[in-house]
């Protein structure tokens, strides 16, 4: 499978990548500058050079799926939010509707499906942002899958995960951005994922297990 990563030099999509080539797919890394086509270039990965604020139309081009995992993150200023992690995000689930691209797992926030309440004041605008953007998303007639991995680290991955529509249990816990992107790989080309929101956090289940259990 031809899979378009937007947000390829952010630390998940770096993982994920090269994942997907182990896989077996191939990956295209949507990158916004020149000095971050090499080190993809080195490894033998597609790529493409485009931003989110301009025509990135372009990137589409020969890819049956992307996967939107560009983001500002928690701590920048509510405008540069917004333009990637709402406006950018339309754009690109706009995008590959129009170049008929059905497939598209958009990573989003755990928390951002829930109530407002169990927002912190701080990260209200990010949490807003991506909601909106997986409600854009929602309301098309793409194959999505909408993931929304809770606390980010950069441990090693376990390859045991907990994947629910809804996880009871969050405080506290986390996932590493290795087993995001083993978690992305696995669900790709999955069709028992497609028209999912999924919460995902460390758990004790295998990923393929865990995929495989989603109803």
């Amino acid at each position: 499978m031809n899979v378009l990563v937007i947000g390829a030099n952010g630390q998940i999509g770096t993982r994920l990548v090269r994942k997907l080539k182990e896989a077996g797919h191939d990956p295209k890394a949507m990158v916004r500058k020149e000095e971050q086509i090499s080190q993809f270039k080195n490894e033998g990965i597609d790529t493409v050079l485009a931003d989110l604020e301009e025509d990135f139309s372009h990137a589409y081009n020969g890819v049956d799926a992307v996967v939107f995992t560009a983001g500002s993150g928690g701590d920048t200023p509510k405008s540069q939010t917004q333009m990637i992690d709402r406006d950018g995000a339309i754009k690109a689930i706009d995008e590959a509707e129009k170049a008929g691209v059905n497939r598209f797992v958009m990573v989003s926030a755990l928390k951002a499906n829930r109530d407002e309440d169990s927002w912190s004041e701080a990260m209200q605008h990010y949490y807003e942002a991506k909601s909106a953007a997986d409600d854009h998303l929602r309301n098309t007639d793409l194959d999505f899958t909408v993931l929304m991995p809770g606390r980010l680290t950069n441990e090693p991955g376990t390859g045991k995960v907990e994947l629910s529509e809804y996880i009871e249990d969050i405080e506290g816990r986390n996932i590493t951005r290795d087993d995001v992107a083993a978690v992305i790989t696995e669900m790709i080309d999955s069709p028992v994922t497609f028209g999912k929101s999924l919460e995902l956090l460390q758990g004790e289940t295998s990923i393929k297990e865990a995929i495989s259990g989603i109803s």
